[in-house]
């Protein structure tokens, strides 16, 4: 935060803002309190932009939608039986709640929706006291009950009231406050990590897609490690997403090897650093950030201690895939997103052959084949896993990769590998073979597409040929 002066500023503009300013007049017009709350408060005081504009008023939501609806260029009443209308106003996108002093039965996080009719009462109900603040309009009042703003000095996060009382409301808010870790740069107080840890059990009661929205959001922050971490200090991790802290594997003094869990946030950190440099402006790629985090969960299962000291992990891509499928799936990510991350995590270790020795043409091929859709993220995924400190090692290894993806540019432009297909189609086949559709053309198929990708383009004359080579060859 900068001065107060420049704090209430940055309010006072906020409340002078054509939609803030117009719901205000409306509100009042028709007798009705009206604050801005949450986020846009928050964020205003902290000079970050405000997007999406929440208030809170006493009005019930037959209220609002007949104050609102004259006026908005959109109204939508989803959110009705929680007090919530949402509303349009040019460019900008509002919700508008009732007051509420909501109670929960301890079995499950959805309350017993009750309104309320007091701002204070309403404020002390919310997940963290700098989301408990609120701006009076059209007086532009600040309202503060908890001591929100004090501990936006101290970049502090905790509860408006007791966080044992708050995490058991409503344990979706333990993950909350990794991602706020992140997001804002706030560090949570010891009563509220305490409490975090004692109850990460209850966790269990959130639905899976509600656990998922939560982890995305904190992977898309600017920076996830400090949520991620504080994810498994408390032990939440081990609770939603157990294969990151099985990352921290023992390390003897006799067996060696760098330390998985931090290596794999610093992958992390480097794949977000690649991911901004080449996207620069563009939202946030979680497959990627998903693919950093997880390329090396199959390393505790395929730890191996050998002589001389040597800690092997072999085949740990393929079984960090499987793994990380089944995960995701768990967690109900997309088909989409699941198969995306788990092919990366499969790829990851193509490369390091590359810089131990020459690639063919043909194996550059395959590489791009296999990487499909995924090729740039592989790229990016592959570079962000070199955090070696010997510097000859880690400028080899980008040297080398620079090469590869020289190599890879010159051929597409070269062969049209974005398109990679046989010379001979399947109807061409099947004339020249004399075959209907069966499992041999297919085999023929298989034939002219390993041809294809080891020699390039051949032409149809030359593919014909050595099809029918082929054929005899196999009878």
């Amino acid at each position: 935060m900068h001065s107060v002066a420049d704090s209430l500023a940055r309010l006072g503009d906020l409340a002078r803002s054509a939609t803030v300013a117009t719901l205000a007049s409306a509100f009042s017009g028709a007798g009705y309190e009206l604050a801005l709350v949450g986020g846009p408060v928050r964020d205003a005081l902290l000079d970050r932009p405000v997007h999406d504009l929440d208030f809170t008023t006493d009005a019930r939501p037959d209220d609002i939608l007949r104050v609102v609806s004259p006026l908005a260029d959109a109204v939508w009443d989803i959110g009705r039986q929680f007090g919530t209308i949402g509303a349009r106003f040019g460019d900008d996108t509002v919700e508008i709640t009732t007051y509420r002093t909501d109670s929960y039965d301890g079995e499950t996080r959805k309350p017993d929706v009750e309104f309320g009719d007091t701002l204070e009462g309403d404020l002390l109900r919310r997940d963290f006291t700098v989301n408990a603040l609120a701006l009076r309009i059209p007086e532009v009042k600040l309202v503060d009950p908890s001591g929100g703003v004090e501990h936006l000095l101290s970049r502090t996060l905790t509860t408006p009231s007791t966080p044992a009382v708050s995490f058991g409301d409503d344990p979706l808010r333990m993950m909350r406050a990794a991602r706020f870790t992140s997001q804002l740069g706030f560090t949570v107080d010891d009563e509220t990590k305490d409490a975090m840890a004692e109850l990460a059990g209850r966790i269990e009661i959130v639905s899976a897609e509600r656990v998922r929205d939560e982890l995305s959001k904190l992977l898309c922050t600017d920076d996830p490690r400090p949520g991620i971490e504080l994810l498994v200090a408390t032990g939440l991790a081990a609770q939603v997403i157990p294969e990151i802290p099985a990352l921290r594997l023992e390390i003897d003094e006799h067996h060696h090897h760098k330390d998985v869990y931090q290596h794999s946030l610093t992958v992390l950190d480097q794949a977000i650093g690649y991911e901004k440099e080449r996207h620069p402006g563009e939202a946030p790629d979680l497959v990627l950030r998903l693919a950093a985090i997880l390329h090396d969960i199959g390393k505790p299962a395929t730890r191996r201690l050998e002589p001389g000291g040597v800690v092997s992990f072999y085949h740990h891509d393929v079984v960090g895939a499987k793994l990380a499928k089944k995960r995701l799936t768990a967690l109900r990510f997309d088909k989409a997103t699941i198969d995306s991350v788990s092919r990366l995590i499969e790829l990851h270790l193509r490369f390091f052959g590359y810089a131990d020795a020459h690639w063919t043409d043909s194996a550059v091929r395959r590489y791009i084949r296999d990487a499909g859709p995924e090729l740039e993220r592989l790229h990016m995924l592959t570079r962000a896993d070199v955090t070696t400190r010997n510097r000859r090692k880690a400028d080899r290894l980008g040297f080398a990769y620079d090469d590869l993806e020289a190599r890879i540019a010159e051929l597409k432009e070269r062969e049209e590998l974005d398109a990679v297909r046989p010379d001979l189609d399947g109807e061409q086949v099947m004339r020249i073979l004399g075959l209907k559709p069966s499992r041999e053309v297919g085999q023929a198929m298989k034939f002219l597409l390993e041809l294809r990708l080891d020699d390039g383009p051949l032409g149809e004359e030359e593919a014909t040929r050595r099809l029918l080579e082929w054929w005899d060859a196999q009878h």
